[in-house]
């Protein structure tokens, strides 16, 4: 009996998916390195991810993928879309629990999430990655591409990247700026103030870059870590200060501190918190705000 030609094909479609032929499906999971050297497998195209720190958040609703976010942290507050996302709680302390009542697919966290609460989160079984903040402002670029992988949004993180890039090619092109780095003027960041100590960032911090980017000296930039002294503050008695503008008031009506020059001079620079304590696309701003307050 002959064969038909329709019953030829068909054997010939089943051959070649039997073979792992055109027919085959892509794979489900991929496996990542993230910043703490972990090998973590993660699902290709997540569908329910809990954000445990503030710059992930931000960062994902800067790529488009805020509809991806199930869950976040209660310093997730920018932008205020973030909201309306559950919370999970705090940082210092994860409720595990409820990160797991959510069922995300996948949980990418920060700086502030410790490797105990990273072990609980692999023995439960879902997959958790780190994306640290690191020490240079450029990294901010590859933790833009790192999340957008995770997330499926690498276009989007490109472009992203690139429109930053093109932003600070801009800046650091500015005549005026060059002119105004002949005569740099000295700031301190105030972290942490008071009767607990005196903290602020280090010239291994990216928002030291931040600072220089903007035509400012660190006057704390010698130093690693994040504790300085009130006596080393109060001898470099430093042209600017710069503080989160709801810390501001506070500090410069506390003693020693208002007997800072900058405090007299009217040179204390409120700035809005997150855009430069966080590695965000915001950290823009901050260069530019920073650069007009210190040219008035």
């Amino acid at each position: 009996m002959k064969t038909s030609f329709h019953s030829l094909s068909l054997l010939l479609i089943f051959l070649l998916a039997s073979c792992g032929g055109p027919q085959r499906q892509a794979s489900t999971t991929d496996t990542v390195t993230d910043d703490y050297g972990r090998t973590v497998v993660v699902p290709a195209q997540p569908q329910r991810v809990v954000s445990l720190s503030p710059a992930v958040t931000e960062i994902m609703f800067a790529l488009g993928a805020d509809d991806l976010l199930v869950g976040r942290t209660d310093f997730c507050e920018y932008p205020d879309e973030a909201s309306q996302i559950p919370s999970i709680g705090g940082i210092s302390n994860l409720n595990i629990e409820k990160i797991l009542s959510l069922k995300p697919d996948l949980v990418i966290s920060g700086s502030m999430v410790g490797k105990k609460a990273t072990d609980q989160m692999d023995q439960m079984g879902t997959p958790m990655v780190c994306v640290i903040e690191k020490p240079n402002f450029e990294a901010l670029y590859d933790n833009i591409e790192a999340i957008g992988r995770l997330v499926g949004k690498e276009h989007e993180a490109d472009s992203l990247v690139e429109s930053l890039k093109w932003k600070v090619e801009r800046l650091l092109a500015d005549t005026s700026l060059s002119a105004l780095n002949s005569q740099l003027s000295s700031c301190y960041y105030v972290v942490g103030f008071g009767p607990s100590g005196n903290f602020t960032a280090g010239g291994n911090t990216f928002i030291n870059d931040i600072i220089r980017m903007a035509g400012g000296r660190n006057i704390a930039e010698g130093m690693e870590g994040w504790s300085y002294s009130l006596e080393a503050l109060m001898k470099e008695d430093p042209d600017y200060i710069i503080v989160r503008r709801e810390d501001s008031a506070a500090f410069v009506d506390m003693k020693p501190y208002n007997r800072l020059s900058a405090v007299k001079n009217g040179h204390v620079i409120g700035i809005v918190s997150g855009t430069l304590d966080l590695q965000v696309p915001r950290n823009i701003d901050a260069v530019l705000y920073l650069r007009q307050r210190m040219r008035e």
